[in-house]
């Protein structure tokens, strides 16, 4: 007996570890899900280097597979696009990268990060863009690329993001959206417009940067290439779509005040809906993916990505990557151990520095003879959940009152993790089931392929909730001195790079 299911939304995701294309049915239920992966090097301290031929290949590759796993009797009826922000190579004309793909966590170019913000004062250029320039955003990137790669910057065509290279590998188009056109640091954020004058005060031609598109709209329908290598026909319309977190907002529901969404993967972003931009530097902001919003957004680079560090090192077998049953093995232990972790704290930093803190380092501190991997375990998960408060009370200084955390992703498997989040921070965390950046992204697609009338018709439809987890106030009270003291670890000369 054939499924009730034959009309398909498509969202593909350009992520960190991988690419992945997943199929979701008109009500938002994800029904399949194909992944490829690639690799993330790191050729000098702090660098984060992909390779965007990578990014591409791995994406036809799981669009393709997803496509043969439906079969004949699914019609795709729109593909919408996201992946991670702000990475970025350089292309020539035809779209063929020159060089490697600088990824969101790179900090190579934190001193030209620090040119612009003295060339522009922090209270100035975060007025204007939303943002506090760091080594994270695209221009400090493409500054350092110009610097010590002059020839290949030279003939650079454009300056492209991992979603930007997918899409045009797609449709033949060459553009992207506001989401991920803010975090170039050369983006109007009230006109919703490239800066040209950001531009050439940065030397940075303006013909780098593609077109701004809405990302709600199709870009172009399905190329015969790529459709006949994925066994689709020609014309299936493309969505724009936005950057992972910012689709993540949408897919978690998260469109009116005192909400924030939490992108729990490798790393984490947080993002809340505004009216009106805060004046708190250290909270980027972007065009929300439907029209008349803000989203704040704050980062950690490393979240799960240092569970994942802490599985592969002490739960699984030598030599091998930790399993699910690997990782619930260390959900169980760490569920076992009070909260504080017997006075051991984690600081979670194992990229080489943070994206507002390039020296940042990780640390543990407070071990002692008496102390397992449960207790290390339990520590981290603590010191992740420290790293998500200490985020959020940028918001409370902005005037933002958050009421509930929604968090989605591949690490929201791990119960006792949830349930810290929720007594570290002292609100509910509710799960979104499933993976909401590519559930939103799904959604924009049947946006724009006229499938949802509206932004809420589409939630209704298609974004379920579980049951929150209320703090427990015990563990709260419990947890203010913790706190305090990851706050005065972070802050400290130990924590800082050495060499």
């Amino acid at each position: 007996m054939p499924t009730p299911w034959t009309e398909i939304l498509v969202a593909i995701d350009v992520g960190t570890s991988g690419a992945r294309a997943c199929a979701f049915d008109l009500d938002g239920a994800r029904q399949l899900e194909v992944r490829r992966a690639y690799r993330t090097e790191s050729p000098a301290p702090g660098w984060a280097e992909q390779a965007p031929r990578a990014w591409r290949s791995a994406a036809l590759a799981a669009l393709a597979g997803l496509v043969r796993g439906l079969g004949p009797r699914r019609r795709v009826s729109a593909i919408g696009l996201t992946g991670q922000c702000p990475s970025v190579c350089l292309v020539d004309a035809r779209g063929a990268p020159l060089g490697p793909g600088l990824i969101y966590r790179d900090n190579r170019a934190s001193a030209e990060a620090a040119a612009i913000r003295d060339r522009f004062g922090d209270v100035a250029i975060h007025a204007r863009t939303g943002h506090l320039p760091t080594a994270f955003h695209i221009a400090p990137k493409l500054l350092w690329l110009k610097a010590h790669e002059p020839e290949t910057f030279a003939r650079a065509s454009r300056a492209l993001q991992p979603r930007d290279l997918v899409a045009h590998a797609l449709t033949g188009e060459m553009a992207t959206d506001g989401t991920h056109a803010a975090a170039t640091l050369v983006f109007d954020l009230r006109r919703g417009a490239w800066a040209g004058d950001l531009q050439e005060v940065l030397g940075l031609r303006p013909e780098l940067f593609p077109p701004v598109r809405p990302s709600w709209e199709a870009l172009g329908g399905l190329a015969p290439t790529p459709a006949r290598q994925a066994g689709l026909l020609p014309g299936v319309p493309i969505i724009l779509g936005g950057a992972d977190s910012q689709a993540c907002a949408l897919g978690a529901g998260v469109v009116r005040p005192g909400l924030v969404s939490e992108m729990a993967g490798s790393s984490t972003c947080l993002n809340a809906t505004v009216r009106e931009q805060l004046s708190i530097p250290q909270v980027s902001h972007y065009p929300h993916v439907i029209p008349g919003w803000l989203t704040t957004e704050t980062g950690i680079n490393t979240t799960g990505a240092a569970i994942a560090w802490m599985a592969d090192l002490l739960y699984a077998p030598r030599g091998r990557s930790a399993s699910a049953a690997d990782y619930a093995r260390l959900d169980r232990e760490a569920a076992r151990v009070p909260p504080g972790a017997g006075g051991v704290l984690a600081l979670p930093t194992l990229a080489d520095g943070e994206r507002t803190d390039p020296d940042l380092r990780a640390a543990f501190t407070g071990l002692s003879l008496r102390h397992d991997r449960a207790v290390l375990a339990r520590a981290m998960l603590e010191g992740v959940a420290f790293a998500i408060r200490d985020q959020l009370a940028l918001l409370e200084a902005g005037g933002v009152r958050v009421t509930e955390l929604r968090t989605s992703g591949g690490d929201t498997r791990l119960a006792t993790w949830n349930r810290i989040k929720a007594d570290v921070i002292g609100v509910p965390v509710v799960t979104v089931p499933g993976d909401a950046a590519v559930g939103g992204v799904a959604m924009l697609a049947g946006l724009g392929a006229g499938i949802y009338r509206d932004a809420a018709d589409a939630i209704r439809r298609c974004v379920r909730l579980d049951d929150a987890l209320e703090p427990d106030p015990v563990a709260y009270a419990h947890y203010q001195t913790a706190f305090e003291a990851w706050r005065t670890l972070a802050a400290s000369a130990a924590a800082r790079r050495s060499d």
